[in-house]
């Protein structure tokens, strides 16, 4: 009979610790994406931002000289990430490719335009930058037009700023949020043991010696589960990584593997801080208090 209850009493504290390493797992790994989100919230912005071309039309009485020294002066200027040159030719394939008809077998003629095709360094993708940019190409002769998305630029930069805010009040908001999970976990994990505690104490024992084996346990917990969130947040890096290879997500790895070192610490101190609080409530409860 004392067997099966000690076997109970077993699986039950098993059943305890795991509910304790899961919680801290599932926020720590929640705490982790928002990092990596933060983290790259810039970059994935930049992406974004690079995709906004400036395309500037060409007379059909450009000579080449002129427009293969436009395509190199446009290829070393500080804010040109990519500039490449698009004949009539090969615009008439892309729009025939897009509309999936030959459209000059209508008009008997390619009514496009010889063009230069300019992506912008994220940082230059405002529209103070694209007017100035017009303002100084406009004057070349052989230009006929420059154009570009003004409204979707606008739209873009304003959104940025705001995602980026939110993205930082979100964080905080679950920063706060997983803090008080994990000690909630904890502190119950701790109340099913507040008979133990005060039977401790009422033989002598100081705080401190009732207090270590909690704190160490609970660390040795949070150590497990943080791990286990590293594994989770490795996996999904590696994952978006494979998935959007143009965001060369790993690029920066001081910064990730201080985010995981980070995580990994947050673990420990959570769970130091979080039973440290709970054994210290409970060694201040009196004897008849323990029962509410």
């Amino acid at each position: 009979m004392s067997t099966s209850f000690d076997q109970y009493q077993k699986r039950k504290l098993i059943s305890s610790y795991f509910s304790v390493v899961i919680s801290i797992a599932l926020v720590l790994l929640l705490l982790g994406c928002l990092g990596l989100l933060v983290l790259n919230a810039k970059k994935v912005a930049d992406h974004f931002r690079e995709q906004v071309v400036v395309t500037i039309y060409l007379n059909d009485s450009a000579k080449e000289v002129e427009v293969n020294q436009l395509q190199k002066s446009l290829a070393m200027a500080a804010y040109t990430k990519d500039a490449k040159y698009v004949s009539k030719e090969e615009a008439a394939q892309i729009v025939k490719s897009d509309i999936g008809e030959d459209f000059m077998e209508f008009l008997g003629a390619n009514p496009l335009q010889n063009s230069i095709d300019i992506y912008l360094k994220a940082d230059y993708v405002t529209n103070e930058t694209l007017d100035g940019i017009t303002a100084e190409l406009s004057n070349k002769a052989f230009i006929e037009d420059i154009t570009y998305d003004n409204d979707l630029v606008e739209i873009m930069n304003n959104n940025v700023k705001k995602i980026t805010v939110w993205v930082l009040i979100i964080s905080a908001i679950f920063t706060l949020i997983a803090v008080l999970l994990i000690n909630s976990s904890i502190r119950l994990a701790v109340y099913s043991k507040r008979f133990i505690i005060k039977t401790m104490q009422m033989v002598g024992a100081t705080k401190h010696f009732i207090r270590r084996p909690f704190i160490l346990k609970n660390i040795q917990l949070g150590v497990i589960g943080a791990i286990v969130a590293l594994i989770g947040m490795g996996v999904l890096l590696f994952y978006l990584n494979k998935t959007f290879p143009e965001l060369n997500l790993l690029q920066n790895q001081v910064l990730i593997v201080a985010l995981f070192v980070g995580i990994f610490l947050l673990g420990i101190l959570i769970t130091w801080i979080s039973t440290f609080i709970a054994t210290q409530r409970f060694l201040n409860l009196k004897t008849d208090q323990l029962y509410y």
